[in-house]
């Protein structure tokens, strides 16, 4: 299993390092180090660039990658402590330097993992309750900031199933009119976060629209939320009425076996969710309460375990 993580790290790298910019190189280097299951190299890279640059956002969001290369592993005090580290620098840059965190993408992405790693650390020790804590005290910080859906996300991890789903904003939609929440008590409810640009999500397709007409009987219910980002083919600016656009030929062309579902058109329901990563896939049972929380893809078998338990319940 590591050598698969270090695997798939390393791929990633190398397409970093192919595609993204100059300024970061860092990344891409303590990314490659780390899948060479290298912590020594990574620190090495660190440190020449801190003695160099100091501390910016692209050496926090490196260092961000330490914590998250440690708790891969499950190096879960050697993983906090690089999060705890990220957490104050990160803060004490936004605080001293006047930065706003969504000036570019490195703060609030070394700031997000920050926090993650460190609320996944506190579950793995046991300390349920402080995760929960920690998540929703930066929620009330964070929470008009580019980090909500994440921070939500790994909130929602760990405290959501169980609970009632949150209502779905349904006055914007593609397709059908979608139903209100409370109105599909009784049936089982699959809720399939997508994004147009999401490769992962279309490989989902086959899998939901198979689960779709097999638990049909049971009177399974899909709804695919989904979001404006502001681009559309080829990451090219659009206004909301052309992405619009672009969103509804990528579902004609793409989700055809899935025509009838209804899309929801809201940040405010990927917010609710935290869906941060798509696809999102959230089960809820005939009582309304969410009975799987499933960021990122799914398998056909795991997928039709938890409807499966949401039918019978």
């Amino acid at each position: 299993m590591r050598i698969q993580r270090a695997w798939d790290l390393l791929i990633i790298g190398i397409f970093f390092c192919i595609s993204l910019p100059a300024q970061a190189d860092l990344i891409v280097d303590v990314r490659i180090q780390l899948a060479q299951n290298s912590f020594s190299g990574a620190e090495s890279e660190l440190s020449a660039y801190k003695a160099q640059n100091g501390v910016t956002p692209e050496y926090l969001e490196a260092l961000s990658w330490m914590a998250r290369g440690a708790a891969s592993t499950n190096q879960w005090d050697q993983a906090a402590a690089y999060a705890t580290e990220t957490r104050r620098l990160s803060e004490q840059l936004l605080t001293t330097a006047k930065r706003k965190l969504d000036a570019e993408p490195h703060l609030p992405a070394a700031l997000g993992a920050a926090y993650e790693v460190l609320a996944q650390e506190m579950v793995e020790k046991g300390r349920h309750a402080k995760a929960v804590s920690l998540l929703r005290s930066a929620l009330a910080r964070y929470g008009n900031t580019s980090l909500r859906a994440r921070l939500q996300k790994n909130l929602n991890l760990i405290a959501l199933v169980g609970q009632p789903a949150p209502p779905l904003q349904i006055t914007q939609y593609l397709g059908p009119k979608p139903p209100a929440l409370a109105s599909l008590k009784g049936s089982p409810v699959l809720l399939f976060f997508w994004a147009h640009w999401c490769v992962d999500c279309k490989a989902e397709i086959p899998i939901i629209a198979g689960l779709r007409q097999e638990f049909a009987p049971a009177g399974l219910v899909v709804i695919g939320p989904t979001q404006l980002y502001g681009y559309a083919a080829q990451g090219a600016d659009a206004s909301p009425a052309q992405e619009r656009a672009y969103i509804e030929s990528v579902r004609q062309r793409y989700y055809a076996s899935l025509q009838d579902m209804p899309v929801p058109l809201s940040k405010q329901n990927f917010d609710a969710y935290g869906a941060s990563t798509t696809p999102t896939i959230v089960v809820l049972n005939r009582t309304g309460q969410v009975a799987m929380y499933h960021p990122g893809a799914i398998s056909y078998e795991e997928l039709r375990a938890a409807l499966q338990k949401a039918v019978a319940r």
